[in-house]
């Protein structure tokens, strides 16, 4: 009895010790920390648009008037000069209506020759009845007469004088609709659109049909991107832009902006402002209508300290925001800082080292922190100013983070310019190892970035 109640007790005592065993080792495990180190390299500000490529000048070339599309000089891709024939309509018509007017200037001209006979007629009348009039042998009446036969023959001479003009006139007109049926090019170029055939009939009513587009020069083009309202306060003329096009996935173009036009768009109560970057197509590469992904640098900092923007956005378990204090506003304004102040340790004072002086009002205080919050793009480049107050974290004694104030500049999503803070070298905390993850998995805060002008992201190393 004794034998079996002391296995008993054995058997309740190994789980017991077990699971008291495992217990206390997970509590003194340590928490294990991600970091990176800070290196140098160019990051870049961008701000992201899409457009479509287009000629400088496209030219779109119609008919005045109406007819059949006799013959065509010129088809798609085809390189013209100025002045070049590229299309004739059938002028059959408009000769018939030349003749015509001519036909009608020679009878204007015969009624003019008989107007001025009549008027010669009139004249020689008038003055005789005048002598008679004057030697009391014809009535007044007869010498009334006689003026006003002679006022209307007058009248009549000046009105065939006038429809003779008209006839001219009729003439000229013919002759320029009869020349429209040839029809050149006014400007050197290349075809990209042809909307007609042989045989089409072209009608000319109160808007000249299109019959052919062509682009000036496809050596110089450009970029008609739309840039959203939050993004056009920092486009400027003259900034460098990349943009890639669809059809050449893995190739990089390059242009600069020439304008940024003050005339709105709205589509679906999205506000946003055509900027056009001029593009050297010199390889004849892009094409009139190809989309364009397009990279406006806005700021750029080259070879410059940096660290990964993950670092900013790290907090310690059991790290909160202080109740005030300037540095803490000033820190509000910071990348990877919660909005509605900085954080401060929840543990006690002394808990995470480094952060008592910032809220103080130390390197991140202060009127000139505030004014850091919201800086804007200087004339000097990026490097003006000491930049934005910002909190991150290294390790510790005893591996515990410490909280260390910096200032940063230029961010492009993945690396975040470091001015001050921190020196080459150092180590910052980007974020807490999970237990189990597969290596080279993404973790939580990191912020991968598809930027063309940064490398990819090393993995950082393990504590």
């Amino acid at each position: 009895m004794a034998t079996a109640r002391r296995r008993l007790l054995w058997l309740l005592l190994v789980p017991v010790v077990l699971v008291g065993y495992l217990f206390l080792r997970g509590r003194g495990e340590a928490t294990q920390f991600t970091t990176a180190v800070v290196d140098r390299g160019d990051v870049v500000e961008v701000v992201g648009a899409t457009g479509a490529l287009e000629a400088v000048t496209t030219v779109q070339i119609g008919s005045q008037v109406s007819g059949t599309i006799q013959s065509l000089n010129a088809d798609f891709n085809s390189t013209v000069k100025k002045g070049q024939i590229i299309a004739r309509l059938d002028p059959s018509i408009l000769d018939a209506r030349l003749g015509q007017a001519q036909a009608n200037l020679l009878a204007a001209k015969a009624n003019v020759e008989r107007a001025r006979s009549s008027l010669e007629d009139m004249r020689q009348k008038y003055e005789r009845a005048k002598e008679l009039a004057a030697q009391k042998l014809l009535p007044a009446t007869e010498l009334d007469t006689a003026k006003a036969n002679y006022d209307g023959a007058a009248a009549e001479l000046k009105a065939s004088q006038a429809a003779e003009s008209q006839s001219v006139a009729t003439i000229n007109q013919a002759k320029v609709d009869l020349s429209h049926t040839v029809i050149a090019t006014p400007i050197d170029g290349v075809v990209i659109s042809r909307n007609v055939d042989v045989g089409q009939t072209v009608a000319a009513s109160f808007q000249a049909p299109v019959l052919f587009v062509i682009a000036n020069d496809l050596a110089r083009m450009r970029v008609n991107a739309s840039v959203d309202e939050a993004d056009v306060g920092r486009v400027r003329e003259s900034q460098d832009v990349t943009f890639h096009v669809d059809a050449f996935p893995e190739r990089e173009f390059r242009g600069v902006v020439e304008q940024v036009r003050l005339n709105p768009t709205t589509v679906s109560n999205v506000v946003s402002y055509n900027t056009i970057i001029a593009v050297d197509n010199r390889d004849l590469l892009l094409r009139p209508g190809m989309t364009a992904t397009v990279s406006i640098v806005v700021r750029k900092a080259e070879n410059a300290l940096r660290i990964p923007a993950s670092a900013l956005r790290f907090r310690p378990e059991g790290y909160q925001r202080p109740t005030g204090g300037t540095g803490g506003a000033a820190a509000a304004g910071s990348p990877g800082a919660p909005r509605g102040g900085a954080e401060r340790p929840a543990g006690g004072p002394g808990q995470w080292a480094g952060h008592r002086a910032a809220a103080a009002g130390g390197p991140a205080g202060g009127a000139a922190g505030t004014a850091m919050a919201g800086e804007p793009q200087r004339p000097g480049g990026p490097g003006g100013g000491r930049g934005r107050p910002s909190t991150v974290f290294v390790p510790g004694e005893l591996g515990r983070p410490k909280a260390v104030e910096v200032r940063t500049g230029v961010s492009d999503g993945q690396f975040v310019e470091l001015r001050e803070g921190l020196d080459e070298g150092a180590s910052v905390i980007t974020g807490t190892e999970i237990p189990g993850a597969r290596a080279g998995s993404p973790r939580p805060g990191s912020s991968p970035s598809s930027n063309p002008f940064n490398p990819q992201r090393p993995q950082p190393r393990q504590r």
